[in-house]
């Protein structure tokens, strides 16, 4: 479809739309998500559907006009919304999933990809099974302490060059998008942003902890999955396997390290200072900050800790960059297309899924959901979609209101621990489904394709996944959320 086509499409879509709609957006006294029709969500499925089409359609286009289609489906989704809404209710939708979820998201990817791209492990790393085993276990570990992101950054160019001589590698990245890019996150409010919401609203910082045990099964089976099918992809190497010289193991760009840190504990003293009354209302949990824009519904506020979070995090990037020799970034072959791409594609996710998120918090009680394996399979299934972080707040605010009598205390009300384990193991594992379930996979994915390593496409992942995740997933509920 030619570009002109593409914007009379975007021209004509509100008036088709808005014909379609009826009383449905009726203006004035309206809750948001009951308002919408289910049919708004479209821009979205097509945002999603272009992602897993048009690379497999026509790669150099879509690598070329990947903004433009970003854009196409944003607009799709925003000129009949501002059309049947109004400017005020429009713009300030807009504003806050821009300002306050997108803008904070790339920062922090920004400032780990920066970090992480200063670090590198020098020396003969040779990727066998057992060594490709051994590090996606340590960045598996890692994950919950530094972030699903931040052990995905620093890791993957080790394993992508500890594998640089092989054929049959594009395995070995799948099962790090499954380990350390998801399931490694599951054990503190660090490691994955959906635990780091319960956090802000009262899961005390190491309940997350008493996952240990579902995602200790998990890794377990995975890693020995990946062992012996990386044996079998082995066996089949034609390259040479010995090394004549061996160099140690060493680590270039140390001063990294201490830049991490800050970024770490730049996330970490957001979440300590959302607990202090003079940051945050301690009854309903919103953040005091700067009113940004006003509507009916309210201000658009931008908190403190995030005026305290996000320029720390840029200085630890702007440091990184300042001081990290321009030698290590080649030798780790350091682009900006990964973090171009995912800024790219997630400005459009991010506008299209307004109305999806909307209609999930206003009908998500309506969806009958009652017992643990529920909550894990819905939690679940649509943060394998959408961002797993709100999905995960939809539902924890859902299973608040089924009037436990004990568990643990949120500001949203008590919910049981069954439930609690439900959601998080639900956004955190099956964000692993799909390319866009959690922010590293796609970084993940871009930068092993810019390794010369072939990935599957959207849909040939989800063959992956389905294939192994669902299976295991299945084991979960049957062990842990009956």
């Amino acid at each position: 479809m030619g570009i002109k086509r593409l914007v009379t499409t975007v021209m004509l879509l509100p008036g088709l739309l808005l014909a379609f709609s009826g009383a449905a957006w009726a203006a004035g006294g309206y809750d948001l998500g009951h308002a919408l029709p289910l049919w708004s969500v479209l821009p979205f499925v097509g945002m999603l559907l272009s992602i897993a089409i048009w690379p497999l359609v026509n790669g150099p286009w879509w690598e070329h006009n990947m903004w433009k289609v970003s854009a196409f489906w944003a607009l799709a989704f925003f000129i009949p919304f501002l059309i049947a809404f109004g400017t005020g209710t429009a713009f300030f939708q807009a504003l806050e999933v821009i300002l306050l979820d997108y803008v904070p998201f790339i920062i922090l990817l920004f400032g780990l990809f920066v970090v992480s791209g200063g670090i590198i492990l020098r020396g003969t790393l040779r990727g066998t099974p057992a060594v490709n085993t051994l590090l996606l276990l340590v960045g598996t570990i890692l994950a919950s302490w530094i972030g699903t992101t931040g052990a995905s950054m620093l890791l993957i160019r080790p394993v992508l060059r500890a594998n640089e001589w092989r054929r049959y590698k594009a395995h070995i990245v799948i099962f790090f998008i499954f380990l350390v890019a998801n399931i490694g996150g599951a054990l503190t409010p660090v490691g994955d942003p959906p635990l780091f919401l319960g956090y802000l609203r009262g899961v005390p910082f190491f309940w997350t902890m008493r996952l240990i045990f579902p995602m200790g099964f998990n890794v377990l089976i995975l890693l020995l999955f990946l062992y012996f099918l990386d044996s079998f992809f082995y066996r089949k190497e034609s390259v040479p396997r010995t090394i004549k010289k061996h160099d140690p193991l060493r680590v270039d760009g140390l001063p990294n390290l201490i830049y991490l840190a800050m970024i770490v504990g730049a996330v970490i003293l957001s979440g300590i200072l959302a607990k202090n009354p003079a940051f945050a209302d301690q009854q309903t949990g919103a953040l005091y900050g700067i009113a940004l824009y006003r509507h009916g519904s309210g201000p658009i506020v931008l908190p403190y800790t995030n005026i305290i979070r996000d320029p720390a995090i840029l200085l630890a990037a702007f440091l990184s960059w300042k001081t990290t020799s321009k030698r290590i970034r080649q030798d780790n072959n350091f682009t900006w297309g990964p973090i171009r791409e995912v800024a790219t594609l997630f400005a459009g996710i991010f506008m299209t899924m307004i109305p999806a998120l909307a209609i999930l918090h206003a009908r998500g009680a309506e969806l009958g959901l009652s017992q643990p394996a529920h909550f894990f399979w819905a939690t679940g299934a649509l943060s394998s979609f959408l961002d797993n972080a709100p999905t995960y707040l939809v539902f924890l605010t859902t299973a608040t209101s089924l009037g436990a009598l004990s568990g643990v205390q949120t500001t949203l009300g008590m919910i049981g621990t069954e439930m609690l384990a439900a959601v998080s193991c639900g956004a955190v594992f099956m964000g692993a489904n799909t390319y866009i379930g959690n922010a590293p996979n796609f970084m993940v994915r871009s930068i092993a394709e810019e390794n010369n390593i072939r990935m599957p496409s959207f849909f040939g992942y989800m063959a992956w996944s389905v294939g192994i995740l669902i299976p295991l997933f299945i084991l979960d509920t049957l062990i842990f959320f009956r």
